[in-house]
């Protein structure tokens, strides 16, 4: 991993913590199901396909799970994605923030959960 990267901004491990009572097995769990996931998947695709509705919805659920993980850079852009969305806005440089966030995030986790 970019030794550069300011960890803080991608990832708050403790305020994650906090919100699961400090057990660190269950975040790890959360972490792997999060990193199995398809959320970018999904996103993407319904991006692709024009569909408003679903890509919204898509942005909304990674906003959501990303919150509750405490991955703060995807779900600030995710929050960010939506609205552009909803808007009609071209969205294209933030879904590539996006991708690149998620790249650094999953580096991240990958140390986490060694």
């Amino acid at each position: 991993m970019d030794t550069d990267v300011n960890i803080k901004e991608y990832l708050d491990k403790d305020d994650a913590l906090k919100r699961i009572g400090g057990n660190e097995g269950l975040y790890k769990k959360l972490l792997a199901r999060f990193v199995d996931g398809d959320y970018l998947d999904v996103l993407c695709t319904a991006l692709q396909s024009g569909d408003t509705e679903e890509s919204a919805r898509a942005a909304h659920t990674l906003k959501g799970v990303s919150a509750n993980l405490s991955l703060i850079k995807i779900r600030d852009i995710s929050m960010n994605l939506e609205q552009e969305i909803k808007n009609g806005a071209d969205y294209a440089a933030c879904l590539d923030e996006l991708k690149q966030a998620f790249d650094v995030t999953l580096e991240i986790v990958a140390e986490i959960m060694n």
